[in-house]
Formats: C-alpha cells, sequence, structure tokens
C-alpha cells in the first residue's frame, strides 16, 4: 500500500512540475508577444524622464506643474494611467536613460537633431522653437556670432551644441564652453549676473524667464524654426510612439498647446525692463524682512505665501509705512473700516497689516458663490480686494446682463470697465466705479505672483524645493490646468 501512495505522490509531483513548466513557458511566450503599449498599460503607469526647469517639469505651491508635464499627464490619462515622473541631472544622462527603469520615454522641451535621431525615435512634433543668442544689456549687442567677444556657454549633448558644430564649419573662429547638469534657466541668469557674456537657448526659455532676468537680453536668432518631440527609445516596437503621435495630433488639434502656451506667457508680456529690476531689487532687500509674516498668514488663512506678497507688492512695494491720497495705509493698504472689520488696531504695523488684509482676501474668496471654481475664483476676490465686493458684484451681474458668464473672469474683466460709463453705472446698485483699475490690478498681481514663483524655484543651495512645496493645501488649488 506504501508502495502504491509513494507512487501516486511521484505522479503527482510531475503533473503539477509539467502544469507549472506549462504555465512559465506560456507566460514566457505571452510576454514576448506582448506589444510596448500592452505592457505599459498592465503596469498601469506611464513615466517619463523630463529635467526638472520653468518650462519642463516643477513643483510649487499648487503641486506639479511644468509645460511638458501637463502635455504628459493628459496623455497618461488618456491612456487611464497614472503618469510618473522621473528627473535626471543633466540632458546627456536623461537621452541615455531612454526607454529604461526610469522612463518609457523623454520629454524635456526636446527638439529633434540628426544627432539624436540615430539613438532615438522621436514623436510626431507639438511645439516650435527657435535656438536664440542672448548677451548682458549695457555691453555691446552682437549682430552674429562673428561679432562674438567673450565667453559663450552652452548646455553639453544639447541641440544649441550640434548647431554651433555644424556652424563651426562656416565660422571657424567660433569658440564655446559647454556644461554638464545646467538648465537653460540657469543659462539666463548666468547671463543676467554677469558670470558668462553669451548662451544660446530656445525662444520659450527666454521668453518664460526673461522678466526674471532682466539683465539678459535677445540678440539674434541662430537657427530658423524647430520642432519639439517626445523621444523614446529605438529598439521599441513603436506601439507606444503610435499612441503618443495620435494622441498629440487631437491634443494640438484641439488647440490644447496653444492655450497652455498663452497662459505660460500670459504674464511675461507685460515685461518690462526697468520695473523688473525695480522688483528684484526689492525682492532682495525688503521681501526677507516680511516673508515669515507672510508663510504664517498663508497658513493661519489657507493662502498661497507667494500669492499675498504679490498683493503686497502691489499695494505698498513692501512699505510698511505706505499711505494712499484716500487714506488707504501699510504693507497691505488697508482702509480704516477693513481695519476694523479685520480686529486690526495699527496699520502701519507691518506683521498685523499682513495678518488683517490675508484675512480679508480670505473672507471674499468664501464669499463668493460656491459655484465658482478656480482660478476664476481667486481672480474675482481679488478684483474685489480692489474696488470692493459690491462693485464686483455689480460687474457680474451687467456680465450676466450682457451674455457673458459671471462666474468666469475673463467674461467679467470685459465688462467691469464698463461700469464707468453712465448708461450702465446708472443701474447699478453700487454706482459709479473706476473698473478699468481692478482689471489692471489683477493682471499686475498674476504678473508678480508669476515672478515671485520663478524667482523661488531658481534659488540654489537654499532648499528651494522646501521652500516652494509649502504644507498649505491651499482652498485655491488649481485642478484644472495648471498655470505656468
Amino acid at each position: 500500500m506504501d508502495q502504491i501512495f509513494r507512487s501516486f505522490r511521484k505522479i503527482r509531483n510531475r503533473a503539477t512540475l509539467g502544469v507549472l513548466m506549462l504555465a512559465i513557458i506560456f507566460y514566457v511566450s505571452s510576454s514576448q508577444t506582448m506589444s510596448d503599449l500592452e505592457r505599459v498599460k498592465l503596469s498601469g503607469e506611464l513615466s517619463i524622464l523630463t529635467i526638472p526647469g520653468p518650462t519642463t517639469y516643477f513643483e510649487d505651491g499648487k503641486g506639479k506643474n511644468g509645460f511638458d508635464y501637463i502635455i504628459a499627464n493628459q496623455f497618461a490619462k488618456s491612456l487611464d494611467l497614472t503618469l510618473k515622473v522621473n528627473t535626471a541631472s543633466s540632458l546627456r544622462s536623461m537621452l541615455l536613460s531612454v526607454g529604461g527603469p526610469q522612463g518609457n520615454f523623454a520629454a524635456a522641451n526636446l527638439v529633434t537633431t540628426p544627432e539624436r535621431n540615430k539613438i532615438l525615435e522621436f514623436s510626431d512634433p507639438y511645439l516650435n522653437i527657435t535656438q536664440q543668442l542672448i548677451y548682458r544689456r549695457g555691453t555691446k549687442k552682437p549682430k552674429t556670432l562673428t561679432d562674438l567677444k567673450g565667453k559663450l556657454l552652452v548646455i553639453k549633448s544639447s541641440s544649441h551644441s550640434e548647431t554651433l558644430k555644424q556652424l563651426k564649419n562656416d565660422i571657424p573662429s567660433l569658440e564655446w564652453r559647454e556644461e554638464d547638469g545646467l538648465e537653460m534657466n540657469d543659462l539666463i541668469k548666468m547671463v543676467h549676473a554677469g558670470d558668462i557674456d553669451y548662451a544660446i537657448v530656445d525662444s520659450l526659455a527666454y521668453l518664460v524667464s526673461r522678466h526674471i532676468y532682466p539683465n539678459a537680453g535677445l540678440a539674434f536668432n541662430v537657427t530658423g524654426t524647430q520642432s519639439v518631440s517626445w523621444a523614446f527609445p529605438k529598439h521599441g516596437d513603436g506601439t507606444l510612439v503610435k499612441a503618443a503621435n495620435k494622441f498629440l495630433r487631437e491634443y494640438v488639434a484641439g488647440g490644447h498647446v496653444e492655450s497652455l502656451k498663452t497662459d505660460m506667457l500670459a504674464q511675461s508680456r507685460n515685461f518690462s525692463v526697468s520695473d523688473s529690476k525695480r522688483l528684484g531689487k526689492l525682492v532682495d532687500e525688503r521681501l526677507p524682512q516680511y516673508e515669515t509674516a507672510f508663510r504664517n498668514a498663508g497658513k493661519e488663512h489657507n493662502l498661497d505665501w507667494l500669492l499675498l506678497a504679490a498683493v503686497s507688492y502691489q499695494e505698498s512695494h513692501w512699505n510698511p509705512l505706505a499711505k494712499s491720497p484716500t487714506g488707504v495705509r501699510g504693507l497691505m493698504m488697508l482702509t480704516l473700516d477693513t481695519a476694523k472689520e479685520m480686529e486690526v488696531s495699527n496699520r502701519l504695523d507691518a506683521l498685523q497689516s499682513i495678518e488683517g488684509g490675508a484675512a480679508y482676501l480670505s473672507k471674499i474668496h468664501k464669499k463668493l458663490p460656491d459655484r465658482i471654481a478656480e482660478p476664476d475664483r481667486k481672480l474675482l476676490a481679488l478684483a474685489a480686494y480692489n474696488i470692493g465686493f459690491g462693485h464686483l458684484e455689480d460687474a457680474r451681474i451687467l456680465t450676466q446682463r450682457m451674455g457673458g458668464n459671471p462666474d468666469l473672469w475673463k467674461d467679467v474683466r470685459e465688462n467691469l470697465p464698463l461700469l464707468s460709463q453712465q448708461k450702465h453705472y446708472a443701474k447699478a446698485k453700487y454706482g459709479y466705479a473706476r473698473g478699468t483699475e481692478p482689471v489692471v490690478y489683477v493682471d499686475n498681481i498674476q504678473y508678480y505672483y508669476h515672478y515671485l514663483n520663478l524667482h523661488f524655484q531658481s534659488l540654489k543651495g537654499k532648499s528651494t524645493e522646501n521652500m516652494i512645496k509649502s504644507d498649505i493645501k491651499s482652498s485655491w488649488r488649481e485642478d484644472s490646468v495648471p498655470s505656468i
């Protein structure tokens, strides 16, 4: 009997082993026939490689942001996948890692070039840029590459490096230096500071950062229009690239890329060298005195401290003794009635002013109808801080009468100026208002906020990420398309 049982166990074990072997063979054969796209979908995660920067990927008080991040995140959503972002320390290391465990593809404002085409597969383009030479204002502006008399720096393994190598055939005297581990924003900052004389950057990078570094001026275009694409590994089967191309074609055709570009450049259009220099000077000289107070008030009232700082700069240029002809005073320029309402006993006390202004702005923000979403809620609240809640409500009612949406800032801003016209303010509950003022006011604050945000991103050696990624869970978070 024992011998029969032993024989039975041997047969059972052999059968089990056979089933396991068949399963392994099936799995291996299945995985070998599985496409790149199927494999990514099975993992539930799409991973990208990028380089941190204002035009690529960054994290601030509103969370993850950046031109390339936003588009890649929408691509992941179109595949019902979660996007995982991995950052590389340099352009060279990123390009060498494409298709490995760190990233299915790379997205970092990459231009397709002959050299890159040898080792990478590129998607359809989704953006066009131009390579530009920048110089330091105050020095002689070069007109061509033969006019350069100083240090020219470019990023190692960049498309700019490839361009210069090609141009050297016609300009033997052309000299430059390449450095790894830099981002284009770093080059613009170095030209601004006078650390280098010239640099070559992409047109988008320059437009986004020029108001942060006003000493860096545009000299001339080095190339014509070039295409920006995503980079995939050459060894792929093409299914993931095909899916990316389908998405990008639809995304571009839908106007989404152009909309993102418009949002990104909205604040830099207000660029003025003199204004930017003054703001930069006061960021260094005055803002540090009140930074802690802005941070504390932001935490207390669930607001972004950089936004509070931007409001204060618009109101007083961070002057605690500021006074207007109408009697509003202090860092946040509070009226007597507002100060009393917010229990501010001394408007010239910087801490009280910041606390009172933050409390008042928060109160207005909460007072707006719950249905109004961000970022319109924030922008309408800022307008009301300037013109008064009653006048804002008049403008919203007028907007509705004129066929617009009273819950959208873009519609309300068009009708606010009408409150200075007799035929319109005569019917308004709160009467005449200088309606153009809050429009300029909100535009200015967005510009200052954008400047401060990029300024703190660009800081080196001061744990910038921890400074920007505060633990404030702001009620003004933009959960739709973030503003860059």
